[in-house]
């Protein structure tokens, strides 16, 4: 597999073409598509999203996707969620009413009130469970964050990596195939373009 084709979910979310940018200056071939048969035959999918969970949510939903990603994940393939597409793949978050994807335990939660918010600006990742994103990468390195929640998964155990910000929270996670990262690598300078070099690199080694 010379370049890896990664499509990237269009849920009408922000930020959608500097991820395309990132993940073609790293030799992958990417779309940017709504159609549930493009994702299908797609080699790894990419779920980012800056925005709130129940527009988000709506959209998928109007657009017939929900099924589609659940399909792909419980496929094993390839799957990368960023900011807001880590925190809907939980049950719910403290954000919204609507339900978010559920295909993992837990859900998203405003950070305390003697936090300033939103969380804008590099900070540190502490790697905590070997993950193929972080390969190459040193432990507590900067990276960019913009938001106001953050994941809490019920399974510890797929927490990759950690971030202090006046409280320690989930800012990685790792479950066979799928990916998620809180911060935006596409906003990460070289450690960033790492990330999604690890990622393709993930893609063309085959599956764990």
């Amino acid at each position: 597999m010379n370049k890896p084709k990664i499509t990237i979910i269009d849920y009408q979310a922000s930020n959608l073409r500097s991820v395309q940018k990132a993940l073609e200056a790293n030799g992958a071939t990417t779309q940017i598509s709504d159609n549930p048969k493009t994702i299908s035959q797609s080699d790894a999918i990419v779920f980012p999203g800056q925005g709130a969970i129940d527009p988000s949510m709506k959209k998928l939903n109007e657009k017939n996707l929900i099924e589609s990603i659940k399909l792909y994940i419980s496929n094993d393939k390839p799957f990368l969620g960023i900011c807001l597409g880590l925190q809907l793949l939980f049950e719910f978050s403290d954000e919204g009413k609507e339900n978010c994807l559920g295909i993992l335990k837990g859900n998203s939660k405003l950070f305390p009130p003697d936090v300033k918010t939103p969380h804008i600006g590099w900070n540190q990742v502490e790697i905590h469970i070997s993950n193929p994103l972080f390969n190459g990468i040193k432990s507590n390195s900067y990276f960019y964050f913009v938001h106001s929640y953050y994941a809490l998964p019920k399974d510890n155990k797929i927490i990759s990596s950690k971030t202090d910000y006046g409280v320690e929270f989930c800012s990685s996670i790792i479950n066979k195939n799928l990916m998620g990262v809180q911060f935006h690598p596409e906003k990460s300078g070289p450690n960033g373009l790492k990330v999604y070099n690890n990622f393709i690199k993930f893609i063309k080694d085959g599956r764990m």
